[in-house]
């Protein structure tokens, strides 16, 4: 059993923020293309297929949490025993921290690219892991904080999302249905990976004041991010051509560039400027889940651990400033996210429900 002293929990409606800010990052920039690939023109029914699994893999997660006293550290104890319930919370531990190495790798690789070509990356990374400590190291409640501010502040930035429609067909949406449900079922899983965060609240859920009411609140998290994919990508599909989104990179980037203002000709800047607010909160939850996993599960100082998972943080993401280990590294981490999250959760729940009811019987 975890305990969490009242006045470190948080309340039941900043789910919302946790659940939509953690599954809002770089990734919005450029996963167009990767659904378009497998879905075409429908690739909008591709999002809504994978949000829809997001929402009934929430619902397990609350029905895996609701009896177990704790969060996934003690789950996976009670479940699989004390060895082989540890050895999966570390597997979970480096999970959140490649989530926090790829949040960064790819958020300063689209500077260099779009901005500062000849950026320190090894010195930029330094300040933000620097600001990333002291907010972890603050507490929980602080990094809730972060996390609503990264949703709020940037969200003036969604408006320009409309800026692209006076140059739109709506006939690239046309013939809606025209591809197979396999291919929709492909491009759903390239969009579950680009909707992935929302599995923290499988660490954080004991800092929750009011567990069984922050359920519509995380749902309602997850629906607002599955919309505004949705908006993102129905606009990107009467924007471009097919053939042009699939040799897109960053597609929204793109699609800013047209925006103009008397003051300002780049807009692209300013958006990429406030990406900071969005990757900040997404680094932030990662590294203090990985580091609550190491103490919740072995009792080690979460400063301590925390010390050590930025270290590696700062390691790893320098050297994937390459395209090919860039690439490799989001292909590989994709593939095993992908198991992790929406296959071992299913997988998790049933388990926990065939011993749970075994549980019962025999007492």
């Amino acid at each position: 059993m975890i305990q969490i002293p009242e006045k470190n929990k948080v309340s039941h409606f900043l789910v919302f923020y946790l659940i939509n800010c953690t599954q809002f990052g770089v990734a919005v920039l450029g996963f167009q293309p990767y659904i378009v690939e497998k879905a075409g023109n429908d690739a909008w029914i591709s999002v809504i297929i994978a949000g829809l699994y997001v929402h009934l893999l929430l619902w397990m997660i609350y029905k895996i949490l609701e009896g177990a006293n704790g969060n996934i550290v003690t789950v996976h104890q009670e479940l699989f025993g004390k060895k082989l319930g540890n050895m999966l919370n570390i597997l979970f531990c480096f999970y959140f921290l490649l989530l926090a190495v790829s949040a960064l790798a790819v958020f300063i690789d689209l500077i260099r690219v779009w901005m500062f070509s000849d950026v320190n990356t090894w010195l930029f990374s330094f300040f933000f892991l620097a600001l990333v400590y002291y907010i972890v190291i603050s507490g929980f409640r602080i990094v809730t904080g972060i996390a609503f501010f990264g949703v709020i502040l940037p969200s003036y930035i969604f408006i320009i999302f409309l800026f692209p429609l006076q140059f739109s067909s709506l006939i690239n949406l046309f013939p809606i249905f025209s591809h197979s449900l396999l291919d929709l079922l492909k491009g759903a899983r390239e969009m579950g990976l680009t909707m992935l965060g929302f599995e923290s609240l499988l660490v954080f859920y004991p800092f929750l004041k009011n567990p069984s009411l922050s359920k519509k609140w995380a749902h309602m998290g997850a629906a607002f991010t599955t919309s505004t994919y949705l908006l993102i990508m129905l606009v990107s599909l009467v924007f471009f051509s097919q053939a042009q989104l699939q040799e897109n990179i960053w597609p929204t980037l793109t699609m800013w560039k047209i925006v103009e203002f008397p003051f300002l000709e780049r807009f692209e800047y300013v958006g990429i400027a406030n990406w900071n607010l969005i990757i900040l909160p997404i680094v932030c939850i990662a590294v203090w889940c990985s580091s609550r996993i190491l103490k919740d599960a072995f009792h080690f100082k979460q400063k301590y651990m925390l010390i050590i998972i930025l270290f590696l943080t700062y390691i790893f993401s320098n050297m994937l400033q390459t395209r090919v280990r860039l690439d490799l590294f989001k292909s590989t981490l994709g593939d095993v996210s992908f198991y992790i999250i929406y296959v071992y959760i299913p997988f998790l729940y049933i388990t926990s429900l065939v011993i749970r009811k075994i549980k019962e019987k025999r007492a």
